[in-house]
């Protein structure tokens, strides 16, 4: 077709024009949405398939001489691993990071987990040991637990006050607010200042909304509607909360969870003024800033003192580094430090070398690409290659987290070809192939789709054969 020629039948390399139902928006589906935990009985024993995880059943159930991911999350939960270090060791493609993933979903929200991967420690605005002292940080849980006095029920009058305004002979201001609540066991009338009627404008609070008010700051939230005004409607807007019982005036415990490397931010950052150059200055100062081991060490003394005192409760957590063979000896030596401090987290690592070389000694070679002194501290986990069988199944679940239809034959050619090739290689001729059978104007993929995206794109092992022996490309010899 001429570049001029214009026609209504589409290229066979173009996309159809987005449907009405295509064009809405939809949720990324990540490389591991489909882990949702380890999947392992109560009796730690691997339950098949289960929570989208598939084989390595060595790496996640209990065998005589490896510690299984699975005993390693019980012992995070009673924090009786922090300090040490967990290795997932494997060949690419045989889940080491959908273990530590599946290890974070098993710990929940509450437990602090921060991946990264090796080659991040390198940044031109810090150094490569504050990136890895900042991880720990962040992995590192404050759980505070504070006892307030509030003022909490349903509000039965909204009530301002106003005044004349003593700096000027024109208009009023509102001296103070008086506000009614009830609770199941009683009611209360407030008179609160003028701050805290600003709080409540803000907070677009009206009668019979639930509320409460600390004591000790005025600051005002709002819990949601009382139920007494809910109606027949099938869909609301709005949250509806029961009428709080006990007395309106009440001590009341609130958790916050925070992490040191949220502190240590939040101190080294100063407010600064409110002029002008302060404003500016503050918008052409540099991202990231080192944190001086000073003022971590002060952050430290606070956090003990109020552990000692029972307000807080240090929850370690986990730090997982992929390719930690892109570490260098410099790091490797720092990492012992941390593994060794007080307040340290829990260390997984993954790394799929074999015997390599440790960067930065470049005549030291150990197994992993790690320092055998890193390695005596690590349990290490090997994680073994997908077989067809849970290949296939792996390609099917994929195949259901994204909403593609398979037909016959299709899992069994995808199949071989993971096995043949890779099962990420497998797993990304899904997309291709659902593209390729959208434009013959299916609504499921079949084989000759998979076998046209098996010609149009080449799998690592077929175009490393390519590769003549002179290190030029063959293009000629594909096969």
């Amino acid at each position: 077709m001429k570049a001029g020629t214009s026609s209504s039948t589409p290229a066979h390399n173009s996309l159809p024009p987005p449907t009405s139902s295509s064009s809405a928006r939809a949720a990324r589906i990540a490389s591991h949405s489909h882990i949702k935990g380890l999947g392992l009985t109560p009796e730690g024993v691997a339950a098949g398939d289960a929570a989208g995880f598939i084989g390595q059943n060595n790496a996640r159930e209990v065998r005589a001489v490896l510690l299984a991911c699975g005993v390693v999350v019980d012992l995070i939960k009673m924090r009786k691993f922090s300090g040490r270090a967990l290795l997932l060791a494997g060949a690419p493609g045989t889940g080491k990071t959908a273990l530590a993933l599946a290890i974070s979903q098993e710990l929940g929200s509450k437990v602090p987990f921060c991946p990264i991967v090796g080659s991040e420690v390198y940044s031109t605005e810090v150094k490569k040991t504050e990136v890895l002292s900042e991880t720990f940080r962040r992995a590192i849980g404050l759980r505070i637990k504070e006892t307030k006095e509030v003022y909490e029920g349903e509000v039965t009058e909204l009530t301002p006050a106003e005044a004349e305004n003593p700096l000027s002979g024109y208009g009023k201001t509102v001296s103070h607010v008086i506000v009614g609540l009830k609770t199941v066991r009683g009611t209360k009338q407030l008179r609160l200042d003028p701050s805290i009627y600003e709080a409540i404008m803000k907070e677009k609070i009206v009668v019979g909304d639930v509320v409460y008010i600390e004591q000790q700051t005025g600051a005002v939230k709002r819990v949601g509607r009382s139920d007494a005004y809910a109606s027949s409607y099938d869909l609301e807007a709005e949250t509806y909360v029961p009428l709080p019982k006990g007395d309106v005036h009440k001590r009341k415990q609130l958790v916050q969870d925070v992490t040191l490397g949220d502190l240590d931010a939040a101190n080294a950052r100063p407010q600064g003024g409110q002029d002008i150059m302060s404003v500016m200055g503050s918008l052409v100062r540099s991202g990231r800033t080192e944190v001086t081991e000073k003022l971590r060490r002060e952050v430290d003394r606070v956090v003990k003192g109020y552990v000692d005192q029972g307000v807080a409760e240090v929850v370690p957590g986990v730090v997982f580094i992929d390719e930690v063979h892109m570490l260098d000896i410099e790091c490797f030596t720092y990492l012992n430090a941390l593994l060794e401090s007080p307040m340290a987290p829990t260390v997984v690592l993954a790394t799929n070398r074999g015997r390599a070389s440790v960067r930065g000694a470049d005549d030291l070679r150990s197994p992993h690409g790690v320092p055998s002194d890193l390695l005596d501290r690590c349990l290490i986990v090997k994680t073994d290659t997908y077989n067809r069988e849970q290949i296939a199944k792996v390609l099917q679940l994929r195949a259901n987290v994204e909403g593609l239809k398979l037909g016959p034959g299709v899992l069994d050619r995808l199949s071989a070809e993971g096995e043949k090739a890779s099962l990420r290689y497998a797993l990304q001729l899904l997309t291709p192939a659902s593209i390729a059978a959208q434009l013959a104007g299916r609504s499921q993929i079949e084989i000759e789709d998979v076998g046209e995206m098996n010609e149009l794109f080449l799998d690592a092992k077929t175009s490393a054969r390519m590769i003549g022996e002179d290190g030029g490309y063959d293009g000629g010899r594909a096969y």
